[in-house]
């Protein structure tokens, strides 16, 4: 027979749960920046995608200063806090180009410094960081646009 507590919830519990083996065991190994190796093409790193030359990933927050206050965390603890970056989120929105009346394909809405890029999505309070493999070949110019 069953006993409940005031709750409702049975009070006997059969098995004891202990801690495997799994949850002691170390990291396997420690964290490499993303700047010192960059994700490889196909892989999904941190919750972003990467196609071996530029990884994209997204920041909501309830507020868009949250979700670049977590963009600029991001960015230092993968290597690239020596970018320069506007220091707010108000300034950040100065370099958001307004929308024109003419269609323009592949026009950057954002912030770029070479590696990074920081795009303003159609989603409210989000921020899509784009980043570049420094280490490709061509990379200034691909970063650019230029070929």
């Amino acid at each position: 027979m069953l006993t409940y507590d005031e709750f409702g919830f049975a009070e006997e519990w059969e098995e004891e749960i202990t801690p495997t083996a799994v949850d002691d065991a170390p990291p396997s190994a420690p964290h490499v920046p993303m700047r010192e190796q960059f994700p490889e093409a196909g892989s999904n790193y941190l919750g972003g995608t990467c196609d071996g030359w530029e990884y994209r990933t997204a920041f909501t927050g309830s507020r868009l200063a949250f979700a670049y206050e977590m963009l600029k965390q991001f960015l230092v603890e993968e290597g690239f806090a020596d970018v320069p970056l506007p220091e707010t989120a108000a300034e950040l929105k100065l370099f958001k180009k307004p929308r024109l009346a003419q269609l323009q394909m592949f026009a950057d809405r954002g912030y770029a410094h070479n590696p990074i890029k920081i795009l303003f999505p159609n989603q409210r309070n989000t921020l899509l960081l784009c980043v570049y493999n420094e280490r490709e070949a061509g990379h200034l110019l691909r970063f650019h646009g230029v070929v």
